[in-house]
């Protein structure tokens, strides 16, 4: 039996103030939207932390981006084995139906997910290493990047690991036939990027280092 309650206040409040303003005043794209489809130039692979706000970093308009959150960022290797995999799903559908232009893993500072990665990977969290930790087997798929910071100070070694699942990811992309494909013949191209929460910067991969966008 479902126990869904109605949504608190200050969400329907919210709710009302913006069908009042920001769909008041653009009804005619939301419509367009509705009847036509949508026709998103980019794919942001992004975390589901709160602090990360796509298009507000972008000034994103409604329909400009399709956006796939994880924990942490992550694309996992191709796997075609039959079972549920949400992300590769998502990239699927950009890249074979919408035709995005652009796919872009955004990664951040802080994130919860990755430091989580690294203290299963260093002994520091045996409960991640359960069977039926949701969260430790998709952290998993970090694993391998553990191995190119744990020779780090600590204190630079999560940071490292932050900067390193943005490259575990896009080379994961590169494991799907459909976005090498869509690469080589010039449809798609790969982007990662980093933001920094506190000083709001961005940085962007160029080939293997980070430089400001």
């Amino acid at each position: 039996m479902l126990n869904a309650r109605p949504l608190p206040h200050y969400l329907v409040q919210r709710y009302h103030g913006w069908r009042a303003t920001s769909y008041a005043e653009n009804r005619a794209w939301y419509r367009r939207l509705a009847d036509e489809g949508q026709r998103p130039r980019a794919m942001v692979i992004s975390c589901c932390d709160s602090r990360v706000h796509v298009t507000s970093i972008f000034g994103a308009d409604t329909g400009e981006f399709f956006i796939h959150r994880n924990v942490a960022n992550l694309v996992p290797p191709y796997a075609p084995d039959g079972l549920q995999h949400g992300t590769s799903a998502a990239v699927e559908y950009a890249v074979n139906t919408l035709k995005v232009a652009h796919l872009i893993v955004l990664g951040h500072s802080q994130c919860g997910g990755v430091a989580g990665c690294h203290a299963m990977c260093s002994g520091a969290a045996p409960e991640l290493e359960e069977a039926t930790s949701f969260v430790g087997r998709w952290m998993d798929i970090l694993r391998p990047g553990y191995e190119q910071v744990r020779d780090l100070p600590l204190e630079e070694q999560v940071p490292a690991l932050e900067r390193v699942a943005v490259k575990v990811s896009l080379e994961n992309l590169l494991t799907f036939p459909f976005v090498v494909a869509a690469v080589e013949s010039g449809q798609l191209t790969l982007h990662g990027l980093m933001h920094d929460i506190r000083e709001g910067e961005l940085t962007m991969l160029d080939r293997d280092r980070y430089v400001p966008v």
